[in-house]
């Protein structure tokens, strides 16, 4: 029931909502690119893909200096069923 409630806590916010609309189509995607395309700080934009990734929603992975983000390939199916509404 935990996994649960993370998961739809995560996804209770419009912009982390934008942020997964913006992966579903430009994936993988650098936090700056995905700050600069829904027009928030990268900061905020940092904080809001550490959220989706506690929930298990995206995978990230480092190269180099940049973190780059995808939809995370296994998730839950809750989020399987909102992500495919976006």
């Amino acid at each position: 029931m935990k996994n649960l409630e993370r998961t739809l806590k995560a996804l209770a916010n419009k912009r982390r909502l934008a942020i997964i609309k913006y992966l579903k189509e430009h994936q993988p995607a650098s936090v700056g690119d995905i700050a600069a395309k829904i027009d928030i700080s990268f900061k905020a934009t940092s904080k809001h893909l550490g959220v989706l990734s506690a929930a298990d929603i995206v995978e990230k992975n480092q190269q180099s200096s940049l973190m780059f983000y995808r939809l995370a390939a296994d998730q839950k199916p809750a989020a399987k069923h909102t992500i495919s509404l976006l």
